[in-house]
């Protein structure tokens, strides 16, 4: 029997770490591309069934809000001044000490809701 073969043998066997280490290789690169794929996902456009609201110049005179919902795009323009219209005094609100909200109508007032506390914001 000859055991010309068996170095050979001895030499082509590799360290079986290096087989591990190219599967954790492989992990790796797999990893990395889930990563990419989901922050390429996150920064895309909303989807149409989201409401989004922009502000553009911001408590300037020229301040413009667009509300885009459903795909549909909505501009409001301010006017440059406070809001002023036609119309009466309703009655009168008081904030209380924990946050509620109590409307009181003004006496007389035809279509006055009754006086109930609202919870507000806090």
């Amino acid at each position: 029997m000859s055991f010309k073969h068996l170095h050979l043998l001895a030499e082509d066997d590799d360290d079986p770490m290096l087989s591990a280490v190219n599967l954790v290789d492989v992990f790796l690169v797999l990893v990395v591309a889930l990563l990419t794929a989901v922050a390429a996902k996150s920064n895309t456009q909303p989807d149409g069934d989201d409401r989004v609201t922009i502000i553009k110049n911001a408590g300037s005179p020229d301040m413009e809000v667009i509300v885009r919902e459903n795909g549909k795009e909505v501009k409001f323009k301010g006017a440059g001044q406070a809001g002023a219209g036609q119309g009466e005094r309703a009655g009168v609100a008081y904030k209380l000490k924990d946050g509620n909200i109590v409307y009181v109508p003004e006496p007389g007032g035809a279509s006055a809701p009754s006086a109930q506390p609202a919870k507000g914001p806090r």
